[in-house]
């Protein structure tokens, strides 16, 4: 089987997808900045500005994934036994974020679907500039894969939402692969499907659990502990629009999820050189998280 052709340039305007959702009248991002102490990690300072910044005393938090999410983690640990906040309660996303926060002392509740979060923070792989939309789970760890949906329904659920993510990943026009978690029984139909949608443009890959086994991912591929296989879909070129891509994604029978996140109310705090900057999704007409 073959996951890559040439063929006609990408376009998703052809495509009808059954589930539309309005990103029309989308302002500008808010942007704010932070000047950086040349000895400080810029993701040291975005993760203690993303705490200082949004999480007060008698909040849930959901707690994130991700080297900039360990290290916010690790501040409000500190921030909690210092006594400069107080009746903090973390949402773990990940076994690794669970594993930090009890390291550090903060009290911890497992997320269920009627949970009530105030906030949550998370490391994204990518954020596109425009829309603020953000790509999780390209991290090729079978633990952490295995945490894309739970991620995902954390981040929905909560409030307000942060994504942690260092300068060169905010861009206008973003390449690179997103994941996408399929039923696995009959993932090969469904890798061919997505093929076709994007032919040209990005290959489908079944991602493995140990090393990298080629597109069909070898005799160990990745299934996750509710049955599902992941597809990495490595676009080649940029990607003109993530929400059609989400949308377009949603039509396919099998796909269960992906790891493109739409939030309404949410914020990036970037890390740079120089500083730290958060921009903030300012929107008029929004419909749904993705």
């Amino acid at each position: 089987m073959a996951f890559a052709a040439v063929s006609t340039p990408f376009s998703l305007s052809s495509v009808s997808p059954t589930r539309r959702r309005s990103f029309r009248n989308v302002s500008a991002p808010r942007v704010i900045s932070a000047s950086l102490s040349p000895d400080v990690s810029p993701l040291l300072r975005a993760a203690h500005h993303t705490v200082d910044s949004y999480v007060k005393s008698g909040m849930v938090i959901g707690l994130g994934s991700g080297e900039a999410s360990d290290m916010a983690i690790r501040y409000l640990g500190q921030q909690l036994r210092s006594g400069s906040l107080q009746s903090v309660v973390g949402v773990p996303m990940s076994a690794r974020s669970a594993s930090e926060a009890a390291k550090y002392g903060i009290p911890l509740e497992y997320f269920r679907d009627d949970f009530q979060i105030d906030f949550a923070f998370h490391d994204a792989d990518a954020v596109e500039e425009s829309t603020l939309i953000a790509v999780i789970g390209r991290r090729r760890s079978s633990q952490e894969a295995d945490y894309i949906l739970k991620q995902k329904s954390i981040v929905k659920a909560a409030d307000e939402a942060v994504f942690l993510i260092k300068e060169e990943q905010y861009k206008a026009s973003l390449e690179g692969s997103i994941p996408v978690l399929v039923q696995s029984l009959n993932w090969l139909a469904i890798a061919e499907e997505i093929d076709d949608l994007y032919l040209g443009d990005a290959e489908v890959w079944r991602r493995a659990s140990v090393g990298d086994a080629g597109p069909l991912g070898g005799d160990f591929p990745i299934v996750t502990s509710d049955g599902h296989n992941i597809l990495d879909v490595i676009f080649t070129t940029p990607i003109p629009s993530l929400a059609n891509v989400a949308e377009s994604l949603e039509t396919i029978d099998g796909v269960v999820d992906h790891g493109l996140v739409i939030k309404t109310r949410c914020s990036v705090v970037i890390a740079g050189e120089t500083e730290v900057r958060t921009v903030t999704l300012q929107t008029s007409t929004v419909e749904g998280d993705v």
